[in-house]
């Protein structure tokens, strides 16, 4: 139903985008089943980020402004976040890519986490 990626901004450790794999802009253009079904992989999806960063908190996007398409931006808020009270996107940083060993051992911490 989706795919999940790393942001490409690791500043907020575990940064996931879910990605519809068909095309959509609206939870309503989606069947009863189908939003059902979506709505599963994003709680498992922020249950698995919730443990592997020990986040005290989840946040869920789901705008579309920019991007036409129907994509979670989830996001684990950690104790030792700058700005605890601001939504993601507000906090000013440096953007934090994550390469080589470290991206390869995120991602299979969260490949593990999800049984894939």
């Amino acid at each position: 139903m989706s795919v999940a990626y790393l942001h490409a901004d690791q500043f907020f450790p575990g940064w996931t985008v879910l990605v519809l794999k068909r095309h959509a802009t609206e939870l309503y253009e989606l069947s009863h089943e189908e939003r059902a079904a979506l709505m599963e992989e994003v709680s498992e999806v922020a249950r698995v980020l919730a443990t592997t960063f020990h986040a005290i908190k989840v946040n869920y996007e789901l705008l579309g402004n920019q991007i036409p398409h129907i994509h979670w931006h989830i996001v684990p808020r950690l104790a030792r976040d700058p700005a605890p009270r601001e939504p993601a996107w507000l906090v000013h940083h440096a953007p934090q890519p994550l390469e080589g060993a470290d991206l390869t051992e995120r991602l299979a911490r969260l490949r593990a986490q999800l049984g894939r």
